[in-house]
């Protein structure tokens, strides 16, 4: 008993050490060019690290730009410079660019040799003013997780970096480099970067977002200068500099993602401009909703900000389908379309919670269905998505509109969502007699769906699951509602394939003897589920719902 109270009391006084020493000192070393349209969102995810700002040194560069870079920072350091323990600024304040560059994403040997120079000096600085650690971000890097640093510090690596995310397989890292010094892929890496395998991994290289634990000695041997690496035969890139600089010396390289901790951009490529980063920087907004929760901004940076005029994307209208009990969603939903510029009209879903007897006698459900997974009847959930559908095609047919887009309130948007909508739509213009375009989709059959000729963003649709968003026209509207649906009534996702003749089930195809929908998909397709099944997170109105009787309809006061 006495040696259980004895290490009690040890465990509780190595505590109270612990809770009386200050946390390490932190110098964050930001390079800025041309980054007005992230920085108001970098700067805010900054400030809301969970460390003592106290125990925070900043040093901040910025030149050669032709927008507000400067004027941003200056205006976020005079409201936070108390707050920190110092910070270190240089600006220059002219907006030529270097020497024979031919755009903002043009990397000339001349920008390469500044940037080196930059963070050559910024890694100095950290060890003039004795900071124990070193962290270098890049203002394309939205830290969503508040507690990186603290999580970093606890790996107790010389070099770390946290794996971020970004649009498909690019991220912060490399997990393999040629011979010759640059990127290569291995098959280690995609499990990496969508973490289906969890840890922390030694890796080649580490960009946009490292920390350096500058207590170590080994850390001396750290340089971005190619100079100071014996024997270097690379070439001269800063990052690449770094890499081989701390492989030469034995110093691991890191790169952890036990944790979600962010988001980075990709670079842009070289005859690439700055509107191609306003529409990344909307990529990585909506990736950030996938997680119900928006990319903040201080509201000192609101000013500058910006969100793009709303238009339907030449569409004669976009519906989105949300219950009134699901408030996150249509919030998250209308973020969205800020961000995209999308006019929509939010349509309230019918609700199977609240269907009556006197809605549901005006329903007769297919004699021979069973669902084909559960063998059950009908959910009231999914004669409520039913109907949703079916009050927008009958909203479509009667204002006569010709072309529509119908969007479900559960989906993620893909990179350059409006772009790649205007590309699908030039070619469906050039289809003649369509009726339906899948933009989301589960694709249920094995066999090949053929393109369709002349196209290579739309085949012909096959068996499919889900409606999460499909273009519809006028005549396919008038097709869906003349089918007489609710006499014979299927869930939605079935009904499609059936009136489009791609559905397994013969028997049931045999109650709508009209099936010349003509279907077509999206190639790859542009929306997905946010949350799949069994994921935390997900939600069905339609299978977590009462089951109907199997002779017929159950009302309300049945339930």
């Amino acid at each position: 008993m006495f040696l259980r109270f004895a290490v009690l009391c040890l465990v509780l006084c190595l505590q109270n050490v612990a809770s009386e020493w200050k946390k390490p000192t932190v110098l964050i070393a930001v390079l800025a060019r041309n980054k007005a349209h992230t920085l108001p969102y970098f700067l805010t995810t900054l400030e809301n690290l969970d460390y003592p700002k106290n125990r925070i040194s900043l040093w901040i560069r910025s030149d050669h730009n032709s927008d507000k870079t400067i004027e941003i920072l200056r205006k976020w350091i005079n409201a936070v410079k108390d707050e920190y323990r110092m910070i270190s600024t240089e600006f220059v304040e002219e907006n030529e660019g270097y020497p024979d560059e031919s755009g903002p994403a043009h990397w000339t040997p001349e920008r390469f040799n500044h940037v080196i120079d930059l963070r050559e000096s910024s890694l100095n600085f950290a060890r003039k003013i004795w900071a124990d650690y070193y962290w270098t971000i890049d203002c394309d890097v939205f830290l969503t997780n508040p507690k990186t640093l603290d999580i970093l510090i606890s790996k107790g690596y010389t070099v770390v970096a946290p794996m971020l995310k970004s649009d498909g397989l690019y991220s912060n890292f490399w997990y393999g480099m040629t011979d010759d010094y640059y990127y290569q892929r291995t098959e280690d890496y995609k499990p990496v970067v969508n973490r289906e395998n969890i840890g922390c991994f030694n890796v080649p290289m580490v960009h946009s977002c490292v920390l350096v634990d500058l207590r170590r000695q080994v850390s001396d041997f750290l340089t971005y200068d190619p100079d100071k690496v014996p024997n270097f035969d690379g070439p001269i890139d800063d990052i690449i500099t770094f890499a081989i600089g701390a492989n030469r010396s034995g110093i691991s390289l890191n790169l952890c993602n036990d944790e979600r901790f962010g988001f980075v951009m990709l670079p842009l490529e070289q005859d690439a401009n700055l509107a191609i980063d306003f529409e990344q920087l909307t990529n990585i907004k909506l990736e950030v909703l996938t997680e119900e929760k928006p990319l903040n901004v201080s509201k000192l940076l609101e000013a500058y900000t910006w969100l793009p005029e709303k238009d339907t994307l030449g569409f004669d209208k976009i519906f989105m389908i949300n219950l009134l009990r699901r408030p996150e969603r249509r919030q998250r939903m209308r973020f969205c379309f800020d961000e995209l510029g999308l006019q929509v009209t939010i349509v309230d879903a019918v609700d199977g919670r609240a269907l009556n007897a006197s809605i549901l006698q005006q329903i007769s459900p297919l004699p021979e269905y069973a669902d084909p997974y559960h063998k059950r009847p009908m959910t009231l959930g999914e004669i409520g998505c039913f109907l949703s559908h079916y009050n927008i095609w009958k909203d479509i047919v009667r204002n006569g509109y010709e072309t529509t887009l119908v969007l479900e309130d559960d989906i993620r948007f893909e990179s350059f969502f409006r772009t790649k909508v205007l590309n699908v739509m030039d070619e469906v213009k050039r289809v003649s007699g369509w009726d339906l375009v899948y933009l989301g989709r589960k694709r249920l059959q094995e066999d090949d769906e053929p393109w369709v000729e002349g196209s290579s963003l739309l085949v012909e649709a096959g068996y499919s699951y889900w409606t999460l968003g499909y273009v519809l026209s006028l005549n396919g509207a008038k097709k869906l509602l003349n089918a007489d649906p609710l006499s014979r009534l299927v869930p939605v996702d079935e009904y499609l394939p059936i009136l489009f003749d791609k559905h397994p089930q013969t028997s049931w195809k045999g109650y709508f003897p009209k099936r010349n929908l003509v279907a077509l998909s999206a190639a790859p397709l542009l929306v997905y589920p946010t949350h799949y099944t069994g994921e935390q997170g997900y939600i069905s109105d339609t299978e977590d719902s009462v089951i109907i009787k199997e002779n017929g309809p159950r009302a309300r006061d049945d339930l």
